[in-house]
């Protein structure tokens, strides 16, 4: 029976009723709490002996040492009131908690619970004895110092006893009625029974995700509530399961894993009823009376526990008042819970406020895991022979989970050969998709849940105008132009807003992206194009295209940023809109130069371009792209492309007499001869062309321009004194002065006064440019450095050469490259062979993307690569670049580039003493000189950054015939 408390009465203070002072008071109050601790400790120690379980005899022992300890250290034993009180709550739950118990009890709830009370009453046992053992003198502490130490030990009780409280009150694992237990209140007794859940298992399908299963598990563990966030499909459900799989997570919170989901349910119809009937029914109790959350919030007390709400989205959409209004809160409420973790996996980004969520966006899968998923389910004979094409088909899918298991049972179920898939998928992408009902078994059925939420409906059809361009655009939506390329839509940044938070859109780089397959999706199934939307995107596009310069100014940024969907754009016009086709093809030749400038890459428009019905008004536009398109083939080295796109529109523009164009695409074709080494065939063309017809037709100025590139091509092949390049078109107005630049320069490569020929270009450099059109100065600049090269001023070399990097950076990229590398060979010359690898490496690191595109930058930088290492006589590293760079000369027919490192091979052959395989390499050398026509003492003689260093002579001597190549050759 619990001891009964004394009371008192306040006695009446008459006016000669002396105050008894305050140490009196005190004296008195210590008086009674002795009395009262003799009380508790008589009752704990009697029930102590009752109750049949050793660990609540343990914890009655531990508790009763508090008290008795207390006796004798504590000097306020008045403030140690709370602390006996609940010490007398915890004999009182103990002795009737475990009145029927037996050892089995402990396996499940009972036993969690009396652990945890286990711990805060030794934690503060310890705590106590600690008092004692620091000696008598020590039990005059301050007041303040008890009272704080004491209300700490309050605090870590209250948490723990209504934990257990709760655990007996469910009659949790011995079957106790709640009303039994007679406290005072009645909430829990509304608990009508409670039948502990299974957690769902860990997916068998599930691949690919160890790394972030293990990143979440690690944050739950330590009681980071978590919020999974991904569009319909991505697996969030089955992570969460995963998740609650985990050992830790088992370890940790046992049998108390609640996975409550939300699937199935209308977010316009759901209510609180509805949100803490689900919720309780996943707890394993069913709830009655008017305080749901009180009973729910009793279970979760009792001990840690995870929870996870799936499918939050349901609850985070619903459109009622008070489930608008009554769940956030309730969340947060449950978050608050000491020891409770929540998992909520959504496709809204609506989560509970007032709730620290960690928010991970839920990725696609790796290829690895996207085809682990694939080929478990879809086993077919042949998948072994069409690995390369599943894996390109599951990288147009971008990896989406639902998306590959749906394709690869459609495949299984229906036994199409792999084959067959591709075929399917090419004619039907998304309906593919659809082999089943339910969000699990269609990608149709888990988009229409999506578009169904109320949010998406208040956008009303501005959302699904929306989602269709972005579905248009292959790079999405640009974030930042959205207002200015749909002036028609006003709230289209709240639009935008509103589809990321559900998912259905992502946000990356600046752009808002739909997944592929959801693209697919809306391109198969929304509403068609919206045309004032098309025509705005065109216009504002094309004004960009229109305004663009050849500096790198705002409109090419947006070109840079915006080149697929422009891309997208002129090639819709081009083949559907006929109305704007005279705009689009002048959009069309003016954006290809725009990548030629500013990014050069390859491009959809060329079939396009190449497939334009030919008529009387199409001719001259067609041939302008074309003309364009040549030149960005060009500036990428796929000279084949590039040529046949130059010979088709010089064709063209001759039909329609267009002279000047016709010259400039010839000239355009002879100048890749020349950057080919075929200095013969260069010269042939343009001789052919002054002969033709179209040459009577020409202007002065194109005239010049022809005679300026065939002298380029006689320079490197002698044909010509040296005297006679470049004099014709140096009396032109616009090709004046580069010709007097390469006529000084050709002066100086083939014998000439170098020190006029120095004296000149220094004179013609004040002549040129500084700003806007830079060839000229460099030109002169580059000139000047292989005089400064040749004549030993190594440094003043490299300071021309510096400058010639500074004037193109953030401009010309190549031009960047190009120079670096010529910079390093000359470090290299410096026997600085540490800094020219170096800059060698830096020539290429900011370059990466435009030295993939550029087969002339990878053959320059390889080859100065190789330059350097013979140098610095790493023989073997030179012969293997060497290898490398003749491999790219002989796809990109470069017989200029093959010849010099097939000589370089011959010069470590020779060094090695292999003078067989030495004389082998430069007799290929010399039949590349006469298939060039270049003299081969003269083989580098227009490029002396080229030449390889004096030392190496085993060329010179086979030339001659002497020494060691007399008996090989």
């Amino acid at each position: 029976m619990k001891p009964k408390t004394r009371s008192s009465k306040k006695a009446k203070n008459g006016p000669n009723v002396k105050e008894p002072s305050s140490e009196t008071k005190e004296s008195l109050q210590d008086d009674d709490a002795m009395r009262l601790l003799d009380v508790a400790i008589t009752a704990i120690n009697i029930t102590k002996d009752l109750v049949p379980i050793d660990l609540a005899k343990g914890i009655l022992g531990t508790v009763a040492n508090i008290l008795i300890i207390a006796q004798s250290v504590i000097k306020n034993q008045s403030d140690f009131q709370a602390i006996v009180d609940k010490c007398e709550t915890i004999r009182e739950i103990l002795e009737r908690a475990t009145k029927h118990a037996t050892d089995d009890d402990l396996r499940g709830y009972l036993g969690h619970a009396l652990s945890q009370l286990n711990k805060s009453v030794n934690r503060i046992n310890s705590e106590v004895a600690s008092k004692k053992e620091q000696g008598f003198w020590q039990r005059l502490l301050s007041v303040t110092s008890d009272r704080d130490r004491i209300a700490g030990w309050e605090k870590d009780l209250d948490r723990v006893i209504p934990l257990f409280s709760a655990e007996v009150l469910v009659g949790l694992t011995i079957g106790m009625n709640a009303r039994t237990l007679g406290l005072k209140d009645n909430v829990h007794g509304n608990v009508e029974r409670y039948h502990p859940p299974v957690p769902p298992s860990r997916p068998s399908m599930f691949y690919g995700r160890e790394d972030l299963v293990a990143e979440l598990t690690n944050l739950v563990v330590n009681d980071e509530h978590i919020a999974l966030i991904g569009l319909g499909g991505m697996g969030k459900s089955s992570l969460a399961k995963a998740i609650i799989n985990e050992p830790s997570a088992m370890e940790k919170f046992a049998d108390r894993r609640f996975f409550v989901t939300y699937d199935g349910l209308d977010p316009s119809t759901i209510t609180f009823e509805t949100f803490t009937t689900r919720f309780a029914g996943a707890l394993g109790i069913e709830l009655a009376g008017a305080d749901p959350m009180r009973q729910i919030s009793a279970i979760l007390r009792s001990a840690s526990a995870l929870v996870v709400l799936d499918n939050a989205e349901t609850f985070e959409e619903a459109s009622g008042s008070s489930a608008l209004g009554e769940i956030p809160p309730a969340i947060a409420d449950i978050a608050n819970i000491p020891g409770v973790v929540l998992i909520l996996t959504s496709r809204s980004r609506r989560n509970a406020p007032n709730v620290r969520w960690i928010t991970k966006d839920i990725p696609p899968l790796e290829l690895g895991a996207a085809q682990a998923v694939f080929f478990q389910i879809y086993q077919h004979a042949n998948c072994s022979d069409a690995g390369e094409d599943i894996r390109n088909l599951l990288k147009e899918l971008e990896f989406h989970p639902l998306s590959i298991n749906l394709l690869a049972n459609a495949a299984q179920q229906n036994d199409w050969s792999p084959t067959t898939l591709l075929k399917r998928w090419n004619n039907r992408h998304s309906k593919v998709l659809d082999p089943g009902k339910g969000k699990l078994q269609s990608l149709s059925d888990t988009m229409q849940l999506s578009l169904s939420s109320p949010s998406i409906q208040d956008l009303g059809d501005d959302g699904r105008r929306l989602l269709t361009i972005i579905a248009f655009l292959p790079q999405g939506l640009n974030d930042t132009l959205a207002s200015d390329l749909l002036p028609s839509l006003p709230q289209v940044d709240i639009i935008c807003d509103v589809l990321c938070r559900q998912s259905l859109v992502y946000r990356q780089d600046s752009f808002i992206k739909l997944l592929a397959p959801i693209r697919y999706y809306v391109r198969d199934s929304l509403q068609a194009l919206d045309s004032t939307c098309l025509r705005e995107i065109r216009h504002f596009y094309y004004r960009i295209v229109d305004c663009c310069l050849e500096e790198h100014d705002h409109y090419a940024d947006i070109i840079t940023s915006d080149h697929l969907n422009i891309e997208h754009v002129v090639a819709f016009n081009l083949a559907y809109v006929p109305d704007v086709i005279e705009e689009t093809y002048d959009i069309c030749w003016q954006f290809l130069w725009c990548l030629q400038r500013h990014l050069p890459r390859p491009t959809i428009l060329t079939p396009i371009v190449f497939k334009i019905i030919e008529n009387s008004s199409t001719r001259g536009p067609k041939a302008c792209c074309l003309q364009y398109l040549g030149a960005l083939y060009t500036t990428l080295t796929q000279l084949t492309e590039g040529m046949k796109a130059f010979k088709t529109a010089k064709a063209l523009y001759l039909t329609v007499d267009d002279h000047e164009n016709a010259a400039h695409c010839i000239v355009q074709c002879a100048d890749i001869y020349r950057c080919q080494g075929r200095f013969i065939q260069s010269q042939q063309v343009l001789e052919a062309f002054q002969h033709a017809d179209s040459w009577t037709f020409l202007s002065e100025a194109s005239k010049a321009y022809v005679l300026y590139f065939s002298d380029k091509a006689r320079m490197y092949t002698l044909t010509a004194f040296m005297d006679e390049l470049f004099v014709k078109s140096g009396e032109d107005r616009d090709w004046g002065l580069p010709s007097k630049i390469w006529y000084w320069r050709a002066k100086f490569y083939h014998g000439g006064d170098i020190v006029q020929a120095n004296a000149h270009l220094e004179d013609l450099l004040s002549q040129c440019p500084s700003t806007g059109d830079l060839f000229s100065r460099r030109d002169v600049l580059e000139g000047l450095a292989q005089i400064a090269f040749c004549e030993g001023r190594l440094s003043d070399a490299m300071d021309i050469l510096h400058q010639l990097v500074e004037m193109f950076e953030g401009q010309y990229s190549d031009g960047v490259l190009w120079y670096t590398v010529q910079k390093a060979i000359v470090a290299s010359k410096q026997e600085n062979h540490d800094l020219a690898r170096e800059l060698i490496h830096k020539a290429s690191e900011p370059f990466q993307f435009f030295a993939l595109c550029n087969a002339r930058a990878f053959l320059h930088r390889s080859y100065g690569s190789a330059l350097i290492e013979l140098a610095a006589g790493e023989y073997d590293k030179a012969a293997s670049q060497f290898t490398a760079t003749i491999e790219g000369c002989n796809m990109q027919g470069n017989l200029h580039a093959e010849a010099f490192n097939i000589r370089g091979l011959g010069e470590v052959a020779f060094v090695q003493g292999d003078f067989v395989l030495a004389a082998q390499r430069f007799a290929e050398t010399r039949s590349l000189c006469v298939e060039m026509g270049v003299p081969p003492y003269h083989l580098y003689s227009c490029l002396p950054f080229h030449a390889l260093s004096s030392r190496f002579e085993g060329w010179g001597l086979f030339l001659e015939g002497r020494s060691s190549f007399t008996n090989v050759m």
